[in-house]
């Protein structure tokens, strides 16, 4: 008899058993779908060193709005927002997930990146779309130089075909990307606008960058780089066009190392 009700005691438990582990995957699965946005707030936060914040993030970690913030890092009082909030969308796809990413003020349409994680890396490749529009004051957050010159205008990004990859700390870039400033301005000129500008990227074994300046500039800006590794190595000028120097002075003093009459830019 003492036989049969010891065999009989785990056979009356097992359905709790089952109920515990079906509850605890029912809350797994909770906090995966219903996930806070204010995680992907902390992700990058921590993964920009600060620099780039999302504020008041609301929705979850799939879909979710936030302020986007820009600031010179930890201990820094330098910070710009973005004038309407910032929506995202995060699908699951093979081999990764798709995001979307879009703002009233900037993207006519939304961005859509497909992000596919790697061992060691992750590769990033953006659908071909119209450009987004950005304000040029929204450097000012980033600090120096950018909270000096306090630029005025407008950022227009396009990208072709382009695709990020990031491999053991090295970035790898197939395709094109295009950022144009538009009708810039600067508090240390009266000048207004004094210009516009283009920085092209071009992708393949060794990434390059290519500035220009737009017709009908008052400060000339030209110079070309490339990635060697992970790191950027960039050579370039300014200038003033014929009778602005007294008015382009001050500017060229900040933005590079002054050489007679022009300012030599160098990174990396």
């Amino acid at each position: 008899m003492a036989r049969t009700l010891s065999a009989a005691v785990p056979t009356a438990r097992a359905p709790w058993g089952w109920a515990a582990l079906g509850a605890a995957a029912g809350l797994a699965l909770a906090l995966v779908l219903f996930a806070p946005a204010r995680w992907v707030a902390s992700a990058v936060e921590r993964a920009t060193g600060g620099q780039l914040l999302l504020e008041n993030a609301r929705g979850t970690v799939w879909n979710g709005t936030a302020h986007v913030v820009l600031t010179g890092g930890a201990g820094s009082r330098d910070r710009a927002s973005l004038p309407s909030r910032l929506a995202w969308q995060v699908r699951p796809a093979p081999g990764g997930f798709t995001l979307r990413l879009g703002a009233d003020c900037c993207t006519p349409q939304p961005i859509l990146l497909g992000v596919a994680p790697r061992w060691g890396g992750a590769r990033v490749n953006v659908r071909n779309g119209p450009p987004s529009r950005w304000p040029a004051g929204l450097l000012v957050g980033l600090g120096t130089p950018w909270n000096t010159l306090q630029l005025e205008g407008e950022l227009q990004l396009s990208t072709q075909d382009l695709s990020l990859r990031w491999n053991d700390g090295r970035l790898l870039v197939d395709g094109r990307a295009e950022l144009s400033a538009m009708g810039l301005a600067s508090r240390l000129t009266t000048l207004r606008p004094m210009g516009s500008y283009r920085l092209s990227l071009e992708g393949g074994p060794t990434p390059t960058l290519q500035l220009s300046t737009l017709a009908d500039s008052s400060l000339q800006l030209a110079g070309q780089g490339q990635w060697v590794g992970s790191r950027l190595r960039f050579v370039g000028e300014a200038s003033a066009a014929p009778q602005r120097e007294a008015a382009l002075s001050n500017l060229l003093n900040i933005i590079g190392r002054r050489n007679g009459a022009r300012s030599i830019i160098t990174v990396g």
